[in-house]
């Protein structure tokens, strides 16, 4: 098999690779003057068994038409079979017609990767899991819990921890990770005047005296999580962190959560982390290429990848 990848994420890439003793395939994605997108495989792909490593986050556009022209190259080099690992897929928010006259865009996306040659898909943590069958082809959504679960097992007596979701739609999400560890639920009550903006209105659940671990799978601006936490600590938290799988952190959300009331956010590296990131002191990375080069292992030994979600 062959492992390629664009320029989205090198660093999980190159850890990817590590995990499963493969080198990366050698190939070229520049930009020419006008920042059209050049693709050149150097390696005999004919007959392989091909994954493109790809997040499609900031620059989300320049990230899809790199994996679209990616596949489209790997194709007409008549690769085997295209797999997409998409550790983080943009435009899943876009997943439903939010008002009159508006795009469901994740569905358009997923056409588009259907129509470059790709075969399958490999994802983690979808926004929303119906996205799964925007696709025409097979898709695995991985989860980022079992690497959460383990890391807070890891770091805090879970007898007194109180896992909290930050908005009613993140419940689930939630209530599943507080069942693998045997703690108790809680539900921030909040509301968006409007897009990029929430409020907090209640807490649902008894916090006081809990170290409370907010989930969720987008941290973008982080006015959601800085708002919680203080609501959470008003309410009688004794400290408040978040767990967090895709951390877009779009601009200024690394320095408004270093200067929040947050012990700590935890996010994966399925988003290469900006300089702001890393010298934020309570944002943490973890990493997700052991998982995902294990995913990649066992979907080109035609296994199942379902033990992996548990």
């Amino acid at each position: 098999m062959k492992l390629v990848t664009g320029n989205s994420n090198p660093a999980l890439a190159e850890a990817v690779a590590d995990y499963l003793e493969l080198p990366l395939t050698d190939c070229t994605v520049k930009r020419f003057n006008d920042k059209e997108i050049f693709v050149e495989i150097h390696e005999n792909v004919r007959g392989e068994d091909v994954f493109i490593l790809q997040s499609t986050s900031f620059p989300a556009n320049d990230n899809l038409m790199e994996l679209l022209i990616l596949s489209d190259a790997l194709r007409r080099s008549s690769a085997r079979r295209i797999t997409a690992v998409i550790p983080y897929f943009g435009y899943a928010r876009q997943d439903r017609k939010s008002a009159s006259r508006t795009p469901i865009s994740a569905k358009l996306v997923a056409n588009l990767i259907t129509e470059a040659g790709v075969n399958r898909v490999i994802t983690l943590d979808l926004h929303a899991a119906q996205i799964q069958g925007f696709f025409d082809i097979p898709t695995d959504n991985l989860y980022g819990a079992p690497v959460m679960v383990r890391d807070i097992q890891s770091r805090y007596k879970t007898g007194n921890v109180m896992i909290v979701s930050p908005d009613v739609g993140g419940v689930a999400r939630a209530r599943a990770t507080a069942q693998r560890i045997g703690a108790d639920l809680a539900i921030v009550d909040k509301r968006r005047p409007k897009a990029g903006v929430s409020e907090v209105m209640n807490i649902i659940g008894d916090v006081a005296g809990h170290s409370c671990i907010l989930i969720d799978d987008i941290a973008d601006s982080g006015g959601t999580l800085v708002n919680a936490a203080e609501a959470l600590l008003k309410a009688g938290a004794t400290d408040v962190s978040a767990y967090i799988t895709h951390g877009v952190l779009s601009e200024g959300a690394a320095e408004r959560i270093a200067a929040s009331k947050l012990k700590e956010l935890v996010i994966t590296d399925s988003i290469i982390a900006t300089e702001a990131t890393k010298a934020a002191k309570n944002i943490r990375l973890l990493s997700i290429a052991p998982l995902l080069g294990e995913a990649i292992a066992r979907t080109a030994a035609e296994q199942s990848v379902s033990s992996l979600l548990e």
